[in-house]
This record gives C-alpha cells, sequence and structure tokens, in this order.
C-alpha cells in the first residue's frame, strides 16, 4: 500500500514542480514568437459576447499553455520509465508507471491527441484564410481527427486488450463486443465536445484537474496503479498550469491541451471501466457542451435561444457574474462530482 501510494505522490510533486520550472521558459518563446490569435471573433459574434468578450486580451494573450501540460507529463512519465531501464533496481522498478496493459495507449493518446491540438493552434496563430478563422469546415475536420484517433484506440481495445464490455453501475457488465469500437468513438466525440469549457481563465484548468484526480482515485480503488499514477501526474501538471492561468491569465491552454486531454479522459474512462460514471465525474463539460447543443436546437427549431450565450459559462457571465465567480463556482461544481462520481464507482461494483 505504501509503495502504492509513494508511486502517485511522488511523480505528481515532481510534475506540479517540473510545470513551475517549464512555465517562464515556454512563456518567454510564447510571447517572443507572438503565439496568439490574430483575427478577433468579435465581427462575427452577437452582441451579447461582444459585451463580455475582451479582443485585446485574446489578440495579446498566447493560445498554447497546454504545452505546458503534456510537456511536463511526457517528462515525468519518461524520467521514471528511463529511470527503471538504466538503474533496474526494485525500487526504480516499481516506479515506474508506463505499462502496456495500463497506460501506453494513455500515454500516446495524450501525446498525439496534443500535437494535432498544437497543429491546430499553430494554424491560427500564423495561418491566413478562413481555417486561420476556426470556421465551421475547420471544426468538422478537427472533430474527424478526433474520431479516427478514437478509432484507433477502439481497435486497440478490442483487438490488443480484448475489451468488449462496459460496466453499467448497479447492475454488472454490458457486452458490446466488436462495437466497443463505435462506442469508444461516440464518447472520445463527446468527451471533446465538453472543451467549449475552454473560455475563462482558470476555467478549463481547475476542472481538468479536479476530473483527472478523480479518475486517480478510481483507478486506485480498482487497484490499477498505473493508471492511478498517470492520471494524479496530470492533475499535478494541469495544477501548474492552472498556478499561471488564474486571472489575469499569462496564457490560454488551447486546443494542443483541450484535445489531448479530452480525449485521454475518455481512454481512462474505458480503461477503469467507468464509462457511466464520466457523464458525472465530467459534469462542468457536460453541461458547457449541452448548452451548445441545446442553444443550438432551440434558434434551429423555435428562432430563439434558451441561454443568452452559450456555452453556459458565458450565459452567467452575460447575466452580470463577474468571471471570477463563475469560474470558482465551475471548480465548486467540478469537486463535488468529482466526488459523487469516485464514490458511485466504488460502490456500484
Amino acid at each position: 500500500m505504501l509503495i502504492n501510494l509513494v508511486k502517485i505522490f511522488i511523480p505528481t510533486t515532481l510534475a506540479f514542480f517540473f510545470g513551475l520550472l517549464l512555465t517562464p521558459i515556454a512563456t518567454h518563446f510564447f510571447y517572443k514568437f507572438k503565439m496568439w490569435k490574430k483575427y478577433s471573433r468579435n465581427e462575427n459574434l452577437i452582441a451579447d459576447f461582444q459585451k463580455i468578450h475582451n479582443e485585446k486580451e485574446e489578440l495579446n494573450t498566447p493560445r498554447v499553455g497546454g504545452i505546458i501540460i503534456w510537456v511536463s507529463v511526457l517528462i515525468i512519465t519518461l524520467l521514471f520509465y528511463c529511470a527503471s531501464i538504466f538503474f533496474p533496481s526494485e525500487d526504480f522498478m516499481k516506479m515506474n508507471f508506463l505499462s502496456r496493459g495500463q497506460t501506453l495507449i494513455p500515454f500516446f493518446t495524450l501525446l498525439l491527441g496534443s500535437l494535432i491540438g498544437l497543429w491546430d493552434d499553430l494554424i491560427q496563430i500564423y495561418g491566413k484564410g478562413k481555417f486561420a478563422h476556426d470556421d465551421a469546415s475547420w471544426r468538422k475536420w478537427k472533430a474527424f481527427l478526433v474520431a479516427f484517433i478514437a478509432l484507433l484506440i477502439g481497435m486497440w481495445f478490442f483487438y490488443k486488450l480484448g475489451i468488449v464490455s462496459v460496466h453499467i453501475p448497479f447492475v454488472g457488465q454490458f457486452y458490446l463486443g466488436v462495437l466497443i469500437i463505435p462506442f469508444f468513438m461516440m464518447v472520445a466525440l463527446a468527451v471533446f465536445s465538453g472543451g467549449v469549457i475552454d473560455g475563462i481563465d482558470g476555467l478549463a484548468g481547475g476542472v481538468l484537474a479536479a476530473i483527472f484526480a478523480s479518475y486517480s482515485a478510481i483507478a486506485f480503488a480498482n487497484n490499477q496503479i498505473d493508471i492511478a499514477a498517470f492520471s494524479s501526474v496530470i492533475t499535478g501538471a494541469t495544477l501548474a498550469f492552472l498556478w499561471f492561468n488564474i486571472p489575469p491569465a499569462r496564457f490560454y491552454m488551447g486546443e494542443t491541451g483541450i484535445i489531448g486531454l479530452t480525449i485521454t479522459l475518455a481512454t481512462l474512462a474505458f480503461l477503469t471501466d467507468s464509462v457511466f460514471i464520466l457523464p458525472i465525474v465530467a459534469f462542468p463539460l457536460l453541461i458547457s457542451s449541452a448548452s451548445v447543443i441545446l442553444q443550438t436546437l432551440s434558434k434551429k427549431f423555435r428562432g430563439k435561444r434558451i441561454f443568452k450565450l452559450a456555452p453556459i459559462h458565458h450565459h452567467f457571465e452575460a447575466i452580470g457574474w463577474p468571471s471570477y465567480k463563475v469560474t470558482m463556482r465551475f471548480w465548486v461544481l467540478s469537486v463535488i462530482f468529482s466526488i459523487i462520481g469516485i464514490v458511485l464507482a466504488i460502490i456500484s461494483r
């Protein structure tokens, strides 16, 4: 038990402090190369959003801050892996949490998703034309890329890991067979859509830190110690990002953070066999995505909006809540629903 706790908390602590040390260096390059959006969204937005949208801040704040998170996770993960290779003592072997059956897939998922997100960010920073404006056609291509990654992961689950069923709380295992592949794709796209929560300083970082911490606890309860350590390292790195992202944000998370983290989250939900707990643990992501869907459907079929703005966190800003109040209340919600999810995951087995 003690070595398992050490295996979780030491890498997590190192990820946090490494992120803090990395940030000043990364920030220097972010500002040196002017890695912020070159085109404002105000020209195509409704009046309510223009009132709360700080165009000057958006066009002068780097949008690739997610690099802090995934680089920290990759460095710390590889550090412990290399230590087990070059110093093959029992202690170093036990501290390595990069394993084929538990963390190899989420490790490469985080890397691939983050690199695709970085590509998207760079297009919006240095590109020209409609893709640089993040138009609807480009967003469809991003969804396609996420779906393709999810297809590969789903195939690995089915053909390599033999995952053919999902656990329904208080019911038991539900057999899907090869349908586990499209089901994972659907879940990955749903979680990715929750990335719209990255719209206020500190909001996404705080929410995602709580979610990954909860999956570390769920994995620990399942005795999946490698997954618990990996999820906790992501939490530590995200908290380091959050340290510099609270208002006024030094940088935004960007797609390089959102794509990698959301697909990795879906992967961890399947690996811990707790995918039906995910909507509870990730409730803030769920309501953010749902508010956009409901708003779109309402405008199409009813000709009017449900919310002043969508995603819903902007609705609260539009009705007069200060952005810091929205952020902190979402953090509280995230912690509460994470605790509920952890409890349900444990007692529903």
